[in-house]
């Protein structure tokens, strides 16, 4: 990241009211990719669900339906049924043949075992494949043709067809189609369908069906012999059921996917050298048809096969088209999404999967760490060292604040430590500085400058500072009588270069508000007692902070480099060898965003600021001692918690409600529900730490379906931002004034 491509914007460059009616109107590019990216993912995911049956597929299946409209000669008929203008006919297997069926493959294990057996023993078989199956494993279907087997359409998501609309039979008939030319550069016209087996199976709801297929070209094949392998009932068994009585031809159901089919690895070889032995023959469905004519199969009229299609060579393989060049792409192109998919999921369960547990282990080490957190500094004997009694100088930034300006400086009057106010005026236009000096308070000095920033007003508030520790807050903000007391009283330690109070969110009474006064409870400030006992605090937040004077100044003060100035000096304060605090009892009461529109708008800056800050101080982490702590320690927790993590955590939100529309509804809801369950429990304990009022915690669950979906959002924009070399300007929040100075003892509730 290039340093000059960081720098902040200042805050005067207000763009004009056309450039601003033009920014709206066109996307971002980035707002563009991020967009495409989610359409993607959603592509991908339902894709990957449509080929494991778990979108738009049924599985139910019908039973004891009347036959009275089927004819009784394809009820009772041979095992291939065909139709020629318009009249179903059927044929049987000649006598003393063996037609090898297959059905639900294409299998990487299992059914490459099967080819393998039907190899050695010069055999060759007839396999109806489900569509997705040759999606996902096309090398097996490229093997399978050049072998010299025959295969056939058995749908693409092994889907009851009686209960589909036209169109639906329709798409899963061509999609299959599709993945055959894909896969083998082949279209077929034999279809077996799901759930069926013997003619007797067509029903009322199914002979429509069956019509509408041969009238597109289609052989639908049943069989006679039923080796019902699919139950595992034991080689001898398999053997037998699969045996035809009295010498008679016969087309036979083996499966070679769906299941476990080591039973039927077994029992295959042993089943073709019994029937040879008895002077059977094997051959494909084609070549049993070839045998019934006697003669060459001529093309049926309207198959899928296109006016440029030729049979294969092979007369053992009539039913194979040569896929035209359209199809051939178009499949190809099938191959390559599913290809995708098969990456891509699996993939991102993972990331899940790491991603569940690292937010899992973050709340429990929240608890724990938290816990012991506390229990150390509330002890009797606890102390930071010699009482720290001495005036210090209170920073206070401020840019247009006219509506917070006077009760920030009355909460400050109110203080109980000795203090002096530095009110630096950045360039205000709206009488900021005007209101400071008529309030009259005593130990109130204000500094007018010319706008620069906040982190050029900070230090030059620093540089008029007169005592050897500084407190720096917001404008917006207000402090409580003791605040500043206790804010200072871990300068006592020596080591101790800087602190964190605890910032409160004061506006709390709207939605808006209360989302973010749990997420201040909780994300915030139970994160500050982890990162304080692991002595890793990433940041001090501008609202509520104080500093050794000389330690900022050795540093290089307030840097510009970042948009979270906040972050820098705390990363450079531990860095240089300070050991950086949090002092909970230190409150500071602070008006967060009231819109949607100004909370993205600070939380973007937030966390653009903050990746800034950790890309600047990257060589942190190979820092020796004490001042390589960070880079150990904090570095890659803040990475993995505030960046990483919540960058992937959407994944479990897409997943889950694809899991509660697609999978199980039931089992998908109680999984939320636990998580949640885990979080309440850490807000709760934060909120007890606290001694906050339990009630905001009822929105909590709509804090996680609303306002958490919003703070990754702006999170990946950011990174998008940052990768993408975007450069982002301050841009100043628009404030009510409605956070007053808190009673002594009571704060703002």
């Amino acid at each position: 990241m290039n340093r000059n491509q960081v720098r902040p914007q200042r805050r005067h460059a207000t763009p004009s009211r056309i450039e601003r009616v033009r920014r709206q109107a066109v996307p971002k590019p980035r707002v563009i990719i991020a967009l495409l990216l989610l359409l993607g993912l959603v592509s991908v995911m339902l894709l990957d669900g449509y080929l494991r049956a778990e979108v738009g597929n049924d599985q139910r299946v019908r039973s004891d339906a009347s036959a009275s409209k089927v004819p009784d000669s394809v009820l009772a008929g041979g095992p291939f049924l065909s139709f020629q203008g318009g009249t179903a006919r059927t044929r049987s297997v000649p006598d003393k043949t063996i037609v090898l069926t297959f059905d639900d493959g294409p299998d990487p294990e299992w059914t490459q075992k099967v080819l393998d057996i039907l190899d050695d023993n010069d055999v060759p078989g007839t396999f109806f494949l489900v569509g997705s199956m040759i999606s996902r494993y096309p090398d097996v279907v490229r093997r399978m043709v050049d072998d010299g087997n025959e295969v056939g359409v058995h749908t693409f998501t092994h889907v009851d067809l009686s209960y589909q609309s036209a169109a639906r039979v329709t798409r899963e008939i061509a999609q299959t189609q599709l993945a055959l030319a894909g896969a083998a550069g082949i279209t077929t016209t034999l279809f077996r369908a799901p759930y069926s087996s013997t003619n007797d199976a067509i029903d009322n709801y199914s002979w429509p069906v069956y019509k509408k297929l041969g009238a597109m070209g289609y052989t639908s094949v049943f069989i006679d012999t039923d080796s019902e392998d699919w139950q595992q009932p034991g080689v001898s068994k398999i053997i037998k059921w699969a045996t035809p009585k009295s010498g008679k031809g016969a087309s036979v159901l083996f499966h070679d996917a769906g299941g476990n089919r080591a039973q039927t690895l077994e029992a295959l070889p042993q089943y073709i050298k019994k029937m040879k032995a008895k002077g059977y023959t094997f051959t494909t469905v084609s070549g049993a048809q070839q045998q019934t004519q006697g003669q060459q199969a001529q093309a049926p009229q309207g198959t899928p096969a296109t006016a440029g299609d030729t049979r294969q060579s092979n007369p053992e393989q009539a039913a194979h088209r040569t896929a035209d060049t359209a199809t051939l792409w178009e499949g190809r192109a099938l191959l390559g999404a599913v290809a995708v998919a098969e990456w891509t999921v699996p993939g991102l369960a993972t990331v899940l999967a790491v991603v569940g547990v690292a937010v899992l282990g973050r709340f429990a080490m929240m608890l724990v760490l938290a816990r012991r957190h506390y229990r150390q500094r509330n002890r009797r004997r606890f102390s930071w060292g010699p009482s720290v009694t001495a005036p210090v100088s209170v920073i206070v930034p401020a840019y247009n604040e006219k509506e917070c300006i006077a009760n920030t400086l009355n909460s400050l009057a109110a203080s109980t430590h000795p203090i002096e106010i530095v009110v630096v005026d950045d360039g205000s236009t709206d009488g900021t500085a005007e209101i400071a000096e008529s309030l009259g308070l005593p130990n109130v000095r204000v500094i007018r400058q010319p706008n620069a920033g906040k982190p050029a007003a900070l230090n030059n508030g620093v540089r008029h500072a007169r005592y050897d520790i500084v407190v720096m807050m917001d404008g917006d903000t207000v402090f409580e009588p003791d605040t500043v007391q206790r804010l200072v009283q871990p300068f006592g330690d020596p080591e101790v270069g800087a602190v964190a109070g605890n910032a409160k969110v004061g506006n709390r009474s709207t939605v808006i508000g209360a989302w973010q006064h749990i997420e201040y409870v909780m994300g915030f400030n139970l994160d500050r007692r982890m990162y304080d006992l692991l002595r890793c605090m990433p940041t001090i937040p501008g609202a509520i902070g104080a500093f050794r004077r000389d330690a900022v100044l050795a540093v290089g003060g307030m840097s510009e480099d970042t948009l979270a100035e906040d972050t820098d000096i705390t990363i450079a304060l531990h860095r240089a060898g300070w050991r950086v605090v949090y002092a909970e009892h230190a409150r500071a009461w602070t008006e967060a965003p009231a819109s949607l529109g100004q909370l993205w708008r600070q939380r973007y800056r937030w966390s653009y600021g903050t990746i800034q800050a950790l890309w600047k101080h990257r060589k942190s982490v190979t820092d020796r001692g004490p001042s390589g702590r960070f880079g150990r320690v904090g570095m890659p927790l803040v990475v993995l918690f505030q960046i990483v993590t919540p960058v992937f955590a959407p994944l479990i939100d897409v997943f889950t409600v694809y899991a509660m529309i697609f999978v199980d509804f039931k089992a998908s809801l109680l999984a939320w529900l636990a998580v949640l369950l885990v979080q309440l429990v850490c807000a709760a304990y934060a909120f007890r730490l606290d001694r906050e009022r339990y009630r905001y915690l009822l929105m909590l669950p709509l804090q996680q379906i609303a306002y958490r979906q919003l703070m990754y959002l702006v999170l990946i924009h950011s990174c998008v931002t940052a990768a993408t070399g975007g450069r982002l300007r301050w841009q100043k929040l628009k404030r009510t004034g409605e956070v007053g100075t808190p009673a002594p003892g009571t704060g703002v509730r």
